[in-house]
């Protein structure tokens, strides 16, 4: 044992743990954390300009980087503000740490109104993490940290919670730092895989359907080395794209909205292997089978009942599953057929101007550049469009859909990447929720490219109003000048005249290898035909 304060053995176990980065904004509760930090010296420790960033930059940098992301912040409304991060990474399945103070020990839980008071602060972060534990005693500090990173490598990685009150951080005691953690998440039972293999080799027309667990479970060569052999073409969830090349014959992309060309022709198929996916947006037929291989097992069939589950790894689960596979021979390449099929696919559900503007902006954009799309117009364009030729460069809000994560979060992917291009689309609406962080970006050089599509509205919600509520109302916003706002930080403002010009302008910007933001003019622009139509009440409708 040795004694330090607890502050110092949460440093030095976090470091231990393998921690580079830590996002956070410094509070009167953590200054025993922070100067435990400074003192320990082996971890960057970047400063947002709101709470909210924190979690956003660590799930960024979590996603990027293929290891766990850690944010720091004050309880009470530090750690409110920073819930909405933590509502994405959670729906993403992303491995982020938060780290939150507390109240004095003797004055939590007595409602007396100290400074950031909420009670049962546990309780209140349940909903969007995995686990959460406070600690009191200097001496339970390594053990916590080292518990937390325990729940993070193992099961599904969501995020996961740990508090502790300035007394405990500041005073001193007796603590024994731990060696890192080494858990791993498992690969699924003999007797599953073999069972799996067997209805995988019957079939005739298989099916890959890829989901953001096979991101997360680096499982992008057993993959695609199981749908090669049995000449299986996979499909992808926006949060999988990058589990397979776009280049590569094997992707049928992400297109899979109702009445589409993919979804008609997975719908053609005797079997789908799904892995990593929740299924939620893959209404199967009721008659399909599906194998279901995911490392939370609560997920099997949740969804979608015809299901025959893989609970397990998906990376290790996958290498196994390939070993049996390969016990029988490899099936004659169907890649002719295969690429007739991508083809329509690829111009299924195409419509301007989003495409003519997306096509122009990946165009700009290098191969193996991280991209993260928004929750605006053109972000919602590349889901299922978006050409992904690298693993990990592809990223959304998944299913919690936070407007304005987009910035912050492309940020987090750059600290992570520093050596490839990062760009972030964003709507001139999501922009603003986080556009302080132009402040970040300049002060700690993350030289991230942001796009705004800019038509001085929540778009997207005005013109659900108008086509179906009888009118838009208060969806009109007034913006800054975005090319003198983002000089006022020491960044480069640019304008595109035309939003087709978006890639040159974005190819330039990269160039320049310092924070840019590129406004982009745009009008209204129509529903995406993946989009449900909306449904209004009688007296509404036209």
């Amino acid at each position: 044992m040795a004694r330090m304060t607890g502050g110092e053995a949460l440093a030095k176990q976090l470091a231990i743990e393998g921690v580079k980065v830590i996002f956070g904004v410094p509070g009167v509760q953590l200054y025993g954390a922070l100067a435990g930090l400074r003192d320990e010296g082996k971890i960057r420790f970047i400063t947002t300009r709101h709470e909210q960033s924190t979690s956003y930059m660590a799930d960024g940098y979590a996603r990027a980087s293929g290891t766990i992301g850690v944010a720091l912040v004050v309880p009470g409304p530090g750690l409110y503000n920073a819930a909405a991060g933590l509502s994405t990474t959670y729906s993403a399945s992303s491995p982020v740490l938060m780290i939150c103070g507390q109240v004095p020990r003797a004055q939590i839980g007595k409602d007396i109104g100290v400074l950031h008071e909420i009670n049962e602060q546990l309780d209140a972060i349940k909903p969007v993490t995995k686990w959460r534990k406070r600690v009191l005693q200097v001496s339970e500090v390594p053990g916590l940290v080292h518990d937390a990173f325990e729940q993070l490598r193992t099961g599904r990685p969501r995020p996961v919670e740990i508090e502790m009150p300035p007394d405990t951080m500041e005073e001193e005691g007796d603590a024994e730092l731990l060696p890192p953690s080494t858990a791993e998440r498992q690969a699924a039972s003999a007797s599953d895989i073999n069972k799996a293999a067997e209805m995988l080799l019957a079939a005739k027309d298989p099916v890959i359907y890829a989901g953001g667990g096979v991101v997360v479970g680096n499982a992008f060569e057993p993959l695609a080395k199981v749908a090669e052999h049995l000449q299986a073409p996979i499909a992808m969830s926006p949060e999988g794209k990058g589990a397979v090349s776009d280049h590569s014959d094997l992707s049928l992309g992400a297109g899979f909205w109702p009445k589409s060309r993919l979804r008609q022709y997975v719908e053609t198929c005797d079997l789908v292997l799904a892995v990593g996916s929740r299924l939620a947006a893959a209404p199967f037929p009721a008659e399909m089978k599906v194998i279901q291989l995911d490392v939370d097992g609560d997920e099997i069939g949740r969804n979608y009942k015809n299901t025959t589950g893989l609970v397990g790894d998906a990376g290790k689960t996958l290498s196994l599953l390939l070993e049996r596979l390969r016990t029988s021979p490899a099936r004659a390449s169907r890649k002719g057929e295969r690429e007739g099929l991508r083809a329509e696919i690829a111009e299924d559900g195409r419509q301007q101007p989003q495409d003519q503007i997306m096509r122009s902006l990946r165009d700009g954009v290098p191969a193996d550049a991280l991209f993260t799309a928004d929750m605006t117009q053109i972000g919602y364009y590349a889901r299922p469009f978006w050409p992904v030729y690298h693993p990990r460069t592809f990223f959304t809000s998944s299913y919690s859909g936070n407007l304005g994560y987009g910035y912050p979060f492309a940020l987090g992917t750059k600290v992570a990447r520093p050596d490839k291009a990062v760009v972030a689309a964003c709507g001139d609406g999501g922009f603003m929720y986080n556009c302080q962080e132009l402040s970040t970006a300049v002060k700690d050089k993350i030289n991230v490219v942001c796009v705004v599509f800019n038509d001085s509205a929540f778009g997207n919600v005005a013109r659900d109003l108008d086509e179906a509520w009888g009118g838009t109302w208060n969806a009109n916003l007034v913006n800054p000048d975005f090319v003198k706002f983002a000089e006022s930080f020491g960044a480069t403002g640019m304008r595109a005249k035309d939003p087709t010009d978006v890639g040159k302008l974005v190819r330039d910007a990269i160039q320049l290898d310092r924070p840019v933001l590129i406004d982009v003019p745009v009008g209204r622009m129509p529903r995406p035909n993946f989009f449900a139509p909306r449904r209004a009440p009688a007296k509404y409708q036209k």
